[in-house]
């Protein structure tokens, strides 16, 4: 029966949870839909809530909108009463600008009448003016007796003259501006460079004249038949003339060397006093090598003395054969040594190439060494020895341009040109026979006193200055002026001369009285 009391019990225990699980089902129900209702509740609530504030929203969109609207309302008509204004100021302007525009050009209108009214009145105004000029015109040259073109004539040489004073005057100014910038300068350095070039320059003349002990030595110096003078003469080249002067034989020959050869084995054959065949042609060998040696030792003396290096030996020995071969009785020889002096010492004293200058200097006359073997000047002879013997072409330009055959396109070479016209010109450089040279002064007083207006000229100076005396009441200050230039160029026209000649004008108003 314990058992059936523990089925019992298990049983009750089975009931007792089916009712409580069917108690508690029910609960959680009736709890699980009060929850759900609520929940209904406050979803409707908020679904409420929601829908009155969207509608608020709706409505605040709405009323922005219309307010925005509005605005935009007001501000599209304020900008168009504006633009209305706009307008109506613009054509109210337009119209004015028309209303003045049809004045002016009623205006201008009238003012072309008035104009076409005056332009008639002036051409009547211009018929009736030239009718009195011409008449006035025709009574002038009535009056005056000279014709309109002669009046014309006399108005333009009027001019004429009037221009040639004013171009002299400028002329004038211009040239004392230049002279008192230039001169100062020129005078320096030309002083400078002939005072530290104190060479001597005692000209050598070349010996032609052989003196005699007596005139016994003629007949032996002839020889048996004249085979002494013949055996000279051709072993020299050189013709020797005896005649009657006393004790003198002369030797005549162009080459200068020969004839110092000649000279040389003439005095040593009248010293030994042995004269025949053997011994002439003895001797002139010696005098040859001996005037070689002179040759030489002259050339390397001249370098030695100039300063310049790298010459050629043949080139040395050219400038040696100079030593006898004088121009206008200047020594060549020492004449280049000067003239290379005098263009190194200008080249220094403007900067310019100091070697240049002397190594054209002491060759621009080297030409002559040879000039009586070649034909040609000696400036082109000169050029063309320093160029087969390899001198660089500054130094030929130079020797080409001396004489003004080329145009000088370096400083060098205008310096070589000075230089050489300043060791001919200076006083005493050269000399010329006696007739040349009253000839040379007749000349420039007689180109002179060809010119209109001179009183009287005088050549001054040894030529190298004429004084010209013009008469004051025919010549004014101002064409001095002019006269000096054409009176200078036509003395360059017609006259050769070394250096240079002064032009001077001299014109002067002299007043004299007497006290009683």
């Amino acid at each position: 029966m314990q058992w059936f009391h523990y089925v019992l019990i298990a049983a009750g225990l089975l009931v007792g949870a089916a009712v409580g699980f069917v108690i508690g089902y029910f609960y959680r129900k009736n709890v699980a839909e009060a929850k759900v209702e609520k929940a209904e509740d406050a979803v409707k609530r908020l679904y409420d809530d929601a829908e009155k504030k969207a509608e608020e929203i709706r409505k605040e969109k709405v009323l922005e909108a219309k307010e925005e609207v509005y605005k935009l309302r007001n501000d599209a008509e304020k900008e168009n009463r504006e633009r209305r204004a706009e307008l109506q100021r613009t054509e109210r302007r337009l119209f004015q600008r028309e209303e003045s525009l049809d004045k002016k050009l009623e205006g201008v209108e009238n003012r072309e009448q008035q104009l076409n009214e005056r332009t008639k009145k002036l051409d009547k105004v211009e018929e009736e003016i030239n009718a009195l000029y011409k008449k006035q015109e025709e009574e002038l040259e009535r009056i005056s007796g000279i014709t309109l073109d002669e009046a014309k004539a006399m108005v333009l040489a009027r001019a004429e003259e009037d221009a040639k004073h004013d171009v002299a005057l400028m002329l004038r100014d211009l040239e004392q501006r230049a002279k008192e910038e230039a001169d100062k300068k020129a005078r320096d350095i030309v002083s400078l460079a002939i005072q530290r070039c104190a060479a001597d320059h005692v000209a050598e003349a070349t010996v032609s004249v052989v003196p005699l002990p007596n005139d016994e030595m003629k007949g032996r110096i002839i020889g048996r038949e004249g085979r002494n003078i013949r055996a000279l003469e051709t072993a020299t080249g050189v013709d020797l003339i005896i005649d009657d002067t006393p004790e003198a034989v002369i030797l005549s020959a162009f080459d200068p060397v020969r004839r110092e050869i000649a000279r040389i084995s003439l005095e040593k054959l009248i010293m030994d006093g042995r004269i025949h065949p053997a011994r002439i042609e003895e001797m002139v060998e010696k005098a040859r090598k001996e005037v070689d040696q002179q040759i030489r030792e002259a050339g390397e003396a001249a370098v030695l003395e100039v300063g310049v290096h790298g010459l050629h030996h043949e080139l040395i020995r050219y400038l040696g054969r100079m030593r006898f071969r004088t121009s206008y009785g200047q020594n060549v020889l020492r004449h280049s040594i000067e003239v290379a002096h005098l263009a190194g010492i200008m080249a220094a004293e403007i900067g310019a190439n100091v070697q240049l200058a002397k190594r054209a200097g002491l060759l621009h006359d080297i030409g002559k060494s040879i000039d009586h073997e070649v034909e040609g000047s000696h400036a082109q002879i000169g050029a063309d020895l320093a160029k087969k013997y390899l001198e660089n072409n500054a130094v030929i330009h130079c020797i080409m341009a001396h004489h003004g055959d080329v145009d000088p396109n370096s400083i060098e070479a205008v310096l070589v040109q000075a230089a050489d016209a300043i060791s001919a010109a200076r006083p005493g450089a050269r000399r010329e026979t006696l007739e040349a040279y009253i000839k040379r002064l007749e000349k420039l007083e007689e180109i002179a006193n060809s010119f209109e207006g001179v009183d009287y000229s005088y050549a001054i100076q040894a030529g190298r200055e004429v004084r010209i005396i013009v008469k004051p009441e025919r010549v004014s200050d101002t064409e001095t002026v002019i006269m000096a230039k054409d009176i200078a160029k036509r003395i360059e026209s017609e006259l050769e001369y070394p250096g240079q000649i002064k032009v001077n004008v001299i014109r002067e108003t002299r007043t004299v009285d007497y006290a009683k």
